[in-house]
């Protein structure tokens, strides 16, 4: 995406499995919008075409690279990114066909992080997740990623094929990331031997569904929260006090569907607070057409990380916005229904509106208490016991 001036015009393409509607994918699409927005770039067409499995060679059929030829060089757009993840052959092939630069969501994603990432951790991670995600896709890049870069990487004898010396500096650069990477992790792990055994309470979700809005409330800190995909990369933890209970609480990044694999590899470290919290506070977007999609997107991610089996609270977020025409159904009825009890305990609150926020610090207490006092029972006179709600 452009830094600067005038925003890319982007085209969008996506293929519709057999599995999948159309709806499903154009909400897909929707949402590589927005992180297309995130990126500072706009979308001026999406195309799909429903087929068993991507072309292997361009994705899409002939006829529909054909139609969106046509409309690239009508509509002078920029930039042509693909929902999924493209083989570097198919990249050549497509770049050759349409004339412009083609990207695919994990590039995009990828983007959005190198521009979010503030600390020495999160830069090491997204360099080696860029790199790894290069590495197979090099055709004479090496030059212009020195530039972007301010890389040193060396030229070999005279004879030797410059891709090799490309991959070569490459695999040589993940190596260094890779080591530095491990430095960083293990300093992490001996800050967090020394916060000692505080109750441990970590805030995972989808990408925007307010957790940094809620962080700052729970924890009454200031953190970077806006209405944009990945607005946190960096893992930031407060000590918390309720009712005289002290704990730490954290928050992490968003998870996202089709989050390139390599980029979790990258990111395990930053997500290592979720693995080992005590209670995860699963934040989810009661206002989005796909709130139920994107539930079961964190709860597979948190398998994958080791971390499924977690005590989890569930927050339905932003009943501010609530639309019952997405369920059928009233706030109320909603919270009757197997969503809220299947996914118990769960609080209902609206973070920018600081609705229910009471109700939560309460649930969050309670768990948080009774995992203190299997640690320490003689502290059981320290916390109250909080009255019953009416």
């Amino acid at each position: 995406m452009k830094e600067s001036g005038s925003k890319e015009k982007a085209v969008l393409v996506g293929v519709i499995r057999p599995e999948q509607s159309p709806e499903q994918a154009q909400e897909y699409l929707d949402e590589l919008a927005f992180l297309v927005e995130t990126a500072g770039g706009v979308t001026v067409k999406t195309f799909t075409q429903r087929l068993p499995v991507p072309d292997t060679k361009t994705f899409v059929g002939k006829g529909k690279l054909e139609e969106i030829q046509e409309y690239v060089k009508m509509a002078e757009a920029d930039i042509v990114i693909f929902d999924d993840e493209l083989s570097p052959s198919q990249t050549r092939n497509l770049e050759n066909f349409l004339q412009v630069p083609i990207q695919d969501r994990s590039r995009v994603i990828l983007d959005i992080f190198a521009k979010r990432a503030q600390t020495s951790q999160a830069k090491t991670q997204v360099d080696l997740a860029r790199y790894e995600y290069i590495l197979p896709r090099l055709t004479r890049m090496w030059t212009h990623l020195e530039r972007q870069r301010g890389g040193t990487g060396t030229r070999g004898g005279a004879g030797e094929k410059e891709i090799e010396t490309d991959r070569r500096a490459v695999r040589n650069r993940i190596s260094v990331l890779k080591e530095k990477l491990s430095k960083i992790e293990k300093q992490n792990a001996t800050q967090r031997k020394n916060r000692g055994e505080l109750v441990r309470v970590a805030l995972v979700g989808y990408t925007n569904v307010g957790k940094s809005t809620l962080m700052n409330l729970l924890s009454k800190s200031s953190i970077f929260a806006e209405n944009k995909l990945f607005a946190t990369l960096d893992t930031t933890v407060r000590k918390v006090v309720f009712h005289n209970l002290p704990f730490l609480l954290s928050d992490t990044v968003g998870f996202i569907r089709k989050l390139p694999h390599h980029l979790v590899e990258s990111f395990k470290s930053t997500l290592e607070e979720t693995r080992e919290a005590d209670i995860l506070i699963h934040v989810v977007d009661i206002s989005h057409p796909n709130f139920d999609d994107h539930i079961r997107t964190v709860n597979e991610t948190l398998k994958e990380l080791g971390a499924g089996d977690k005590l989890t609270i569930t927050v339905f977020n932003k009943i501010d916005l609530y639309n019952a025409g997405e369920t059928g159904l009233n706030l109320d009825e909603f919270k009757r229904t197997w969503m809220a009890k299947e996914n118990a305990p769960a609080v209902f609150i609206s973070a920018t509106g600081r609705e229910n926020i009471e109700e939560l610090r309460d649930l969050i207490y309670e768990k948080a208490k009774a995992i203190h006092l299997s640690r320490y029972p003689h502290d059981g006179l320290l916390y109250p016991d909080l009255p019953e709600k009416e």
